[in-house]
């Protein structure tokens, strides 16, 4: 088995010593497509930052933070050639980290940026190649008709899976997304992980994949962590996630991750690309004595 990522010994501790990372050990293997979940200040985000080495883990500490192969992060220190190995990190943000002003062609072909010459970059001049890449990745993601429009009049479900398309020219095969349906509509929603889903299906890309619903996390992910105030507290099959577990996991901080419904799977879809890995019932139509077992 390929390790994809590798995580040992990390922490992370903010000003005013709140820890944020407490003791993290985590192999993912390449091709696996993995949901962190939590409630909010659960370190979810944190852990992707550090992942992608946009973050430094505590100095005092033994972190370590491989990517295929390549050091991230050790001892509180991002890798000198962190630029290099971040060219194999697709980082899907929140809040789509797109330029407004640009159209969504030069958007997406942001992400070959690290194979081209510096004039060419500052130019924004790309080759007919390079241009053709990035309307191939726009069709994949069923925006291709946007491509001559600024990222700003996109909608978000649009510019999400604009980011993710950007990801796909950059040839990254890991893919890092954090809480990539967090402020997107159920349709939307469901378009931006079906897509991430193709994507680790087809491209043999691994997806790790921040979310805070359970449901969709048991959808589309066969394996699942969960984060409770900066400690992993389960890893394993999403399908071992009921109500009662999450409860005995997160005590009250479970309510927030149970009233969190599976606004997806209400919708009418005759085409699934999950591996179909959700409750018999979503957990909104449990009913308050079945929340408390």
């Amino acid at each position: 088995m390929t390790i994809a990522i590798s995580i040992k010994g990390l922490n992370k501790t903010f000003h005013g010593g709140r820890k944020a990372l407490d003791e993290i050990h985590l192999d993912i293997a390449a091709g696996e497509m993995v949901a962190l979940i939590g409630a909010s200040g659960s370190g979810k985000s944190t852990l992707l930052r550090h992942m992608a080495g946009l973050m430094a883990g505590d100095g005092a500490s033994q972190g370590l933070v491989r990517v295929h192969g390549q050091t991230v992060q050790q001892h509180g220190k991002i890798a000198s050639d962190i630029r290099q190995t971040r060219a194999g990190i697709g980082f899907v943000f929140q809040q789509f980290n797109l330029v407004d002003r640009l159209p969504v062609i030069i958007n997406v072909l942001a992400g070959t940026l690290h194979r081209v010459p510096l004039w060419r970059s500052l130019l924004r001049w790309f080759t007919p190649t390079e241009r053709a890449q990035g309307v191939d990745a726009l069709k994949r993601v069923g925006i291709a008709e946007c491509s001559a429009q600024r990222a700003s009049t996109l909608s978000g479900g649009q510019q999400q899976r604009a980011a993710i398309a950007r990801a796909m020219v950059q040839g990254a095969k890991v893919i890092l997304a954090d809480e990539p349906i967090a402020s997107l509509d159920p349709e939307s929603s469901r378009k931006v992980m079906d897509i991430l889903a193709r994507v680790n299906r087809e491209d043999k890309c691994t997806v790790v994949v921040s979310l805070h619903q359970v449901n969709v996390a048991m959808k589309y992910c066969p394996r699942t962590i969960g984060l409770h105030q900066g400690r992993v507290v389960y890893d394993g099959p999403s399908v071992a996630l009921t109500p009662m577990l999450l409860r005995e996991l997160y005590g009250a901080d479970a309510d927030e991750i149970l009233s969190l419904g599976d606004h997806i799977s209400s919708l009418q879809d005759s085409q699934h690309t999950g591996p179909h890995l959700a409750w018999p019932k979503p957990l909104a139509a449990l009913s308050p004595m079945a929340l408390a077992a």
